[in-house]
């Protein structure tokens, strides 16, 4: 009876602690900080979690977990996707975070302007001043890969303006 608990306690410990560290990459603060390190890099001021947000963001996120394609809401909010990963912890929040980011290197601000055949308007989203709420979200889907989506609230990347 002793083992049987002793085995019971191990592994019961031992899944706690792998689900606090996928939920330590997924949580509001570290998408948050993860966006505003970004906004810092440009002098662009802090986003804020805000539940409202959130929710879209999940909402649109649970109905993505049948096919977790890679569609946008078309909802209120601007909005970054990303998706990836089979077997449920291969794209973390902060990951998709991250990847938006990396962006940075085929945007060019004094044109304003993504690199030729270069992807840079999730960073200008990212980075966007104007947009101070921020809600995200990430699912495991029925395929096994990962959707992942922020909402902006106000939106941005509007063609003509500079996000910063």
């Amino acid at each position: 009876m002793t083992t049987n608990f002793a085995t019971y306690l191990c592994f019961t410990l031992a899944i706690l602690a792998l689900a606090q560290m996928c939920y330590a990459q997924n949580s509001p603060q570290d998408f948050v900080d993860a966006h505003n390190a970004a906004r810092a890099a440009v002098n662009v001021g802090n986003i804020q979690w805000d539940d409202q947000v959130a929710a879209y963001a999940q909402q649109y996120a649970n109905q993505r977990i049948g096919d977790c394609a890679g569609q946008h809401s078309g909802g209120p909010y601007g909005e970054n996707i990303a998706g990836g990963g089979s077997g449920g912890y291969e794209l973390s929040g902060i990951d998709a975070v991250n990847m938006w980011v990396s962006e940075k290197v085929n945007y060019d601000h004094n044109s304003n302007s993504c690199a030729t055949n270069k992807e840079c308007r999730h960073y200008t989203q990212v980075v966007w001043r104007d947009s101070i709420r921020l809600g995200c979200a990430r699912v495991l889907c029925n395929s096994g890969g990962i959707f992942v989506i922020c909402n902006y609230d106000p939106p941005g990347n509007f063609i003509g303006s500079s996000p910063y």
